[in-house]
């Protein structure tokens, strides 16, 4: 997936940074920090406090924000402001069958087309993330559980629905972070190493089993989480 992040935190290499426009920088940054829960769901921030937070130009801010904006991941308050938008039952009802439909599809793709070295990638991916719950590493979990869904999707040589899929998890991510507050690392199940087995088999339907139980797995907590809220 070409929005893969390096990192939670930075998304850029330093060595890479100088040759990226500053309002893609931007862009990229405020993504990860949507996308991880370091901006809460209702949390309202200001255009002058992003600036002095990202060390960034008021332009690229605002192009930056113009983009996340139509793109779901932000919703425009007046008075310069922003705020990352909650969920509501209808909001996950939709993003959940959204989820169901497409990316069991993208990971039947992938399976077509997995090769030994995406294989190796997605192992050593989901060797960091059961390390990451082991210690109780939120950020660690977060980062590499997307990863990890990325580089599945990013096999499925499908950019339309993986361009889709992408800005769906800009939508449920910022609530995943508050998941693993409700529940802990170690209580977050996945079914990664069944997808892992599958797509290591060619076996392409249990592939898609396994991504459509990891989906309804993830949006059954955050479902629980709304609920108590």
């Amino acid at each position: 997936m070409k929005t893969e992040m390096f990192a939670h935190g930075n998304p850029f290499r330093a060595d890479d940074a100088a040759k990226i426009p500053a309002h893609q920088q931007v862009y990229e940054q405020l993504r990860v920090m949507i996308l991880f829960g370091d901006l809460v769901p209702g949390q309202a921030v200001t255009i002058q406090g992003l600036i002095e937070t990202l060390g960034a130009g008021m332009t690229p801010v605002r192009e930056a924000l113009r983009r996340l904006i139509a793109e779901g991941a932000l919703i425009h308050q007046g008075n310069r402001r922003v705020t990352v938008p909650g969920l509501t039952a209808d909001c996950l009802d939709q993003l959940h069958f959204m989820r169901r439909t497409l990316e069991p599809e993208l990971t039947r793709r992938a399976a077509q087309r997995m090769t030994p070295e995406c294989l190796d990638r997605l192992r050593s991916c989901d060797s960091d993330l059961n390390a990451a719950i082991d210690v109780g590493d939120v950020g660690g979990y977060l980062t590499h559980n997307y990863r990890f869904h990325s580089q599945v999707y990013s096999a499925a040589a499908a950019p339309i629905m993986t361009a889709t899929v992408d800005r769906l998890w800009l939508r449920f991510g910022p609530s995943l972070r508050v998941v693993c507050g409700r529940f802990g690392t170690s209580s977050l199940p996945d079914k990664h190493s069944d997808l892992i087995m599958a797509l290591a088999d060619g076996n392409t339907e249990a592939a898609a089993k396994a991504m459509a139980e990891d989906v309804d797995q993830g949006m059954h907590q955050i479902r629980v989480v709304l609920a108590e809220a």
